[in-house]
């Protein structure tokens, strides 16, 4: 399967095997330590111990291999399906928080903030593939399913707000706030920032006052 994006909205849900995930892991490694350039498909099969020729039947060429790595690490944000999620309100809610608690275990992450600098380090590049793969299958999917979970919420009624994109982003800044960009400038997370869980009930509770039922 090739996994290149062809447009900037085209928004694919995309199951992993163990063995790809596995695989994709040492590619996140590779492309942390080394650089976009590091990131071959000879240098991945070697270190990952499979052939090209399962990594081309996998995710087609190198752009494709690219786009798998950043859809990857934008999946370990879960979304749970809108039967579950708006069962009742409390439910709900937890879910929002699980959310919350997971996009931030996910930007907060080594892996993340490396991937992050690396892009920025390239935004002068006619060919930064990589920073246009972080928004097209990173933020954007991320966003748009964020969304969707956003809009159940105020089709049953636990949430009241006139733009789903308007209230998302204000739900990421009071998760997200500026720990993000403090940590891709090199400071280390407080104790308090660290509790992920901690600070995804502090912001869903501080969502639910300006847009709770």
């Amino acid at each position: 399967m090739s996994l290149a994006p062809t447009s900037d909205t085209e928004f694919e849900d995309i199951a992993f095997t163990p063995r790809q995930e596995a695989v994709l892991e040492c590619a996140l490694g590779l492309l942390v330590e080394g650089g976009e350039k590091a990131l071959t498909t000879a240098g991945l099969a070697r270190n990952a111990n499979c052939s090209k020729e399962s990594l081309y039947k996998w995710f087609g060429d190198r752009d494709g291999l690219l786009a798998a790595v950043v859809a990857y690490q934008a999946h370990k944000v879960h979304f749970p399906p809108e039967s579950g999620a708006t069962t009742d309100a409390d439910a709900f809610r937890a879910h929002l928080t699980a959310f919350a608690a997971e996009l931030l275990a996910v930007l907060f992450g080594e892996t993340s903030v490396a991937l992050n600098r690396l892009s920025i380090g390239q935004s002068n590049r006619d060919d930064n593939r990589l920073g246009r793969l972080l928004l097209v299958r990173g933020k954007h999917m991320i966003s748009a399913k964020a969304r969707a979970l956003l809009e159940a919420g105020r089709h049953r009624n636990y949430l009241r707000f006139d733009d789903a994109e308007e209230a998302y982003q204000v739900l990421y800044g009071l998760a997200v706030r500026d720990v993000h960009v403090r940590l891709m400038l090199g400071e280390t997370a407080s104790a308090e920032e660290q509790d992920l869980e901690g600070q995804a009930k502090v912001a869903v509770d501080r969502f639910y006052k300006l847009f709770g039922v």
